[in-house]
């Protein structure tokens, strides 16, 4: 069922600027806070009004300001899980769930919220209120509250920014195998980019209202298209760039320069970048882009490590560090050999060049 929006919202001292079209697979919305991205999603479930523009889902329109429609939430069909549940507290898991079936004869919302109940793991729970529930408890009756009227699309508002990292690993799962059987589109708000990854085969990148990327997960990570994307998916190494012949440039903030693959070099680029994650201790085979550093800054996690490099030579110059993440292991390697000549490597065709 594709979703499709082309809407404006005026609002004063904020624009809101949004075209998004959603097939089967989940679309991610993805921007800082205050980037529109709640508000979009407002304004698909009928709950803000957009200035001008229109909305449909599958063959039926939503909202066209031009012909005057405007549906209203109950006609729909939009399940919306919201940031912070929006659960009654005066009402049971059960009657939670059943304030999407008004209408359904009482032995038919008996076996809807039976079978929903079921869905979402929460048996024997029907009648506790969600004071009574932990987080990922409360978050599961939101979803099943959300999906009871079997929704042709479904609106996630950063689902588990309530929950500690341990339900969030494990919703997050539960969520996944959701939306793999789920027929409708759905659309997900995240700031974490790692579960904007796992969870999303397609982004929309918001700032200030406006969307500045779009498109499969890969390209949005792998090549940024702008400078804004780049920093919005969390690539920690950016430089400004001279661009040279022979597919190289110039990184004018990190003081060396760097061979980049042929494919990634648009014209008019004026910066280079490279995520953390594809920086690696150069091997003995690693002859391009392969530079000696001294270390500069290392900060500790259970599993890896984050190093802050500068090139050897210009560690006292005003010249930007090189992050780059390694496992203990190899760390403790690293530690081993000494860090007086550590030598890094830039694979060619993991940068990327941007505007």
């Amino acid at each position: 069922m594709a979703l499709r929006a082309d809407i404006e919202r005026d609002l004063p001292g904020f624009k809101l600027r949004v075209s998004l079209d959603c097939q089967e697979k989940t679309l991610g919305l993805l921007g800082g806070s205050g980037s529109g991205k709640s508000m979009t999603l407002r304004c698909i479930a009928g709950l803000d009004k957009p200035t001008r523009g229109r909305i449909t889902l599958g063959g039926r329109v939503l909202f066209d300001s031009k012909e005057g429609i405007d549906l209203p939430p109950q006609q729909r069909r939009v399940g919306f899980l919201f940031q912070n549940y929006a659960l009654f507290p005066h009402l049971t898991v059960a009657g939670n769930i059943a304030m999407g079936l008004r209408g359904m004869k009482k032995h038919e919302q008996k076996k809807t919220i039976k079978e929903m109940v079921a869905k979402v793991k929460l048996e024997g729970m029907e009648n506790r209120f969600p004071r009574q529930l932990s987080g990922g408890q409360q978050q599961r009756v939101a979803l099943a509250r959300a999906l009871v009227l079997q929704p042709e699309v479904l609106l996630l508002d950063e689902p588990f920014s309530a929950l500690d990292n341990h339900l969030r690993g494990e919703m997050e799962q539960e969520l996944k195998d959701l939306l793999g059987s789920y027929d409708g589109s759905s659309v997900f708000v995240t700031h974490n980019l790692e579960e904007a990854y796992r969870l999303c085969p397609n982004l929309l990148i918001l700032e200030d209202g406006n969307v500045i990327a779009g498109g499969p997960r890969e390209d949005i990570f792998n090549n940024p298209p702008n400078l804004a994307t780049a920093r919005i998916t969390g690539c920690q190494n950016l430089s400004r760039i001279r661009i040279r012949k022979d597919n190289t440039v110039e990184a004018l903030d990190w003081g060396c320069v760097l061979h980049v693959n042929s494919n990634n070099m648009p014209s008019g680029a004026s910066y280079a970048g490279i995520p953390s994650r594809y920086i690696r201790p150069a091997g003995k085979d690693d002859l391009i882009n392969a530079m000696h550093c001294r270390v500069i800054n290392v900060i500790e996690s259970p599993y890896q490590v984050t190093l802050s490099v500068k090139l050897l030579g210009r560690e006292s110059n005003n010249l930007s560090c090189l992050k780059l993440s390694v496992q203990n292991e190899e760390w403790q390697r690293i530690i081993s050999q000494g860090l007086e000549e550590f030598k890094i490597c830039l694979p060619p065709e993991r940068v990327f060049l941007t505007f």
